[in-house]
C-alpha cells in the first residue's frame, strides 16, 4: 500500500471547473500559491470581475497570483522561488512555457475534462455534447508544450446522459477530476505509474466558443439542435428572434416528424418549430428583458407566435 506524502503545490486555475480541484488539494497538501486569470470586466456594468478560483482561494487565505502571461523572467523568478515539488493545472488558460514546464521535480500535471486525446482543446465538454459523444471523462497528464499533448497517467469515464448541460457535466467532471487527482499523485510521487503516450491518430480538437454560435439554424436536423442547445448552456447559450427580440431557447427536445425550417408548429401541448430534418419540441424559453418560463406559459401571452416562421442563418 502506498503512503501519502503531503506535497509542495503551486495550482494553477480558474474556471468554476477548477474550484473542487482546488479545495481537494488544500485539505491534503500544502497549496504554496494559486495562479488564476487576471479579473476581467463582466456583468451587467462590466465591473472587474475576479475569476471563481482566485474568490474560493481568497476565501481560504491563499496567496494568490495574477500574471498576464507566464513567459517574462520575473514570473519564473518568483515560481523557482516558491520551490514547489510539482504544479497543478485544470482550465487555467494560458499556456505554460518551457521554463515553467521545468520547474517542478514531479512536473506539471493537469486536470483535462475529456478522454484525451479526444477533444483536447479549450472547450472539450461541450465539444462531447455536440458530437453526440455517449461517454466521456477526466483525464490526467503531465504537461508539455502542446496543447493538451503531454502523457497520460490516469483517466476516469462517465456516461453523458440525455438531460446533461455543459453547465451540469462540467459539475460532474470537476468532482471526479478531484478524486481522481487524489488518488493519482500519491502513486505518481511514489514511482508507481508509468506515463501512456497520446495516439496521435485519435486526436480531436475544441476550440473556443462565441456568441453568435448560439444562434439556432434551423435548416439543421432537430437531434443537433437539441445537443446545441444542451452543449451551449450556460454559455453561449441557444437563441433565436421573436418580434425583433432575443428568444433564449433554454430547454428543448429532438422529435420525428417534420415542418417547414423555422416554422413554429402547435399540435396538443406540444410546441416545436420545423428543422432540417425533424421538429424540435420547446421546453423552455425567455424573451429579452422577460423571466425564464415554460413554453406553454409564454404562447399565452404571445399571440401569432404558432404559425410564425423564425429567422433562420443565411
Amino acid at each position: 500500500m502506498i503512503q501519502f506524502k503531503s506535497m509542495k503545490i503551486v495550482f494553477m486555475g480558474s474556471p468554476e471547473f477548477a474550484v473542487p480541484i482546488l479545495e481537494s488539494l488544500v485539505s491534503k497538501h500544502q497549496v504554496l500559491a494559486v495562479y488564476t486569470q487576471p479579473d476581467r470586466p463582466g456583468g451587467r456594468g462590466l465591473e472587474s470581475t475576479p475569476s471563481p478560483v482566485k474568490r474560493r482561494a481568497s476565501a481560504l487565505g491563499l496567496n494568490v497570483i495574477q500574471p498576464n502571461s507566464l513567459k517574462p523572467a520575473e514570473v519564473v523568478t518568483d515560481l523557482q522561488a516558491l520551490k514547489p515539488e510539482a504544479i497543478i493545472v485544470a482550465a487555467y488558460g494560458l499556456l505554460i512555457p518551457r521554463s515553467i514546464l521545468d520547474i517542478p521535480p514531479s512536473g506539471c500535471i493537469n486536470v483535462h475534462p475529456s478522454l484525451l486525446p479526444r477533444h483536447r482543446g479549450a472547450s472539450p465538454v461541450t465539444a462531447a455534447i455536440l458530437s453526440g459523444d455517449g461517454v466521456t471523462g477526466v483525464s490526467i497528464m503531465l504537461l508539455d508544450e502542446g496543447w493538451d499533448t503531454g502523457p497520460v497517467l490516469a483517466q476516469v469515464s462517465t456516461p453523458i446522459l440525455a438531460t446533461d448541460t455543459t453547465g451540469l457535466l462540467t459539475v460532474r467532471l470537476s468532482k471526479l477530476g478531484a478524486q481522481l487527482l487524489e488518488d493519482t499523485l500519491p502513486r505518481w510521487q511514489a514511482g508507481g505509474i508509468k506515463p501512456q503516450p497520446q495516439d496521435e491518430s485519435k486526436a480531436t480538437y475544441s476550440r473556443l466558443l462565441h456568441k453568435e454560435e448560439g444562434q439556432l439554424d434551423w435548416k439543421l436536423p432537430a437531434p443537433d439542435l437539441e445537443r446545441r442547445v444542451r452543449a451551449f448552456q450556460p454559455w453561449p447559450g441557444c437563441f433565436t428572434q421573436w418580434r425583433g427580440k432575443m428568444l433564449k431557447v433554454l430547454q428543448a427536445e429532438a422529435l420525428a416528424g417534420s415542418g417547414e425550417p423555422g416554422r413554429v408548429i402547435g399540435k396538443g401541448d406540444i410546441i416545436g418549430v420545423g428543422a432540417g430534418d425533424g421538429i424540435l419540441r420547446l421546453k423552455v424559453v425567455q424573451l429579452e428583458g422577460k423571466k425564464t418560463m415554460d413554453i406553454q406559459d409564454f404562447i399565452r401571452g404571445q399571440t401569432g407566435f404558432i404559425g410564425s416562421i423564425l429567422p433562420n442563418i443565411r
